[in-house]
């Protein structure tokens, strides 16, 4: 599911910080897969899965170049600290 897109988010409609994240992605023109986990088969597997592998809250979880990046905090570390449009470019998600 990861590694054949530049970018996946693992999210739930019911979760604000995912709308935040998937937002911050849009607005940079970044057209991520997302996998919304409250509306897939097999979501709440999925779910596990992220848990299992670190993932704390497990959504919204994010891979940039079929790596872990991490939740909200994770991803608005790098966008501060301006490593997530280089990451993004380096994955060719992003064209600036």
């Amino acid at each position: 599911m990861i590694s054949e897109k530049s970018v996946v988010i693992f999210s739930k409609n019911s979760c604000c910080m995912s709308h935040t994240i998937k937002t911050l992605f849009l607005d940079f023109g970044v057209n991520p897969t997302i996998y919304e986990l409250d509306e897939i088969n097999r979501g709440n597997e999925i779910e596990q899965a992220l848990a299992q592998i670190g993932c704390s809250p497990t959504v919204p979880a994010v891979f940039i170049g079929g790596q872990l990046v991490g939740g909200a905090n994770q991803v608005m570390s790098l966008h501060l600290n301006r490593s997530l449009l280089p990451m993004l470019k380096r994955v060719g998600a992003l064209w600036l």
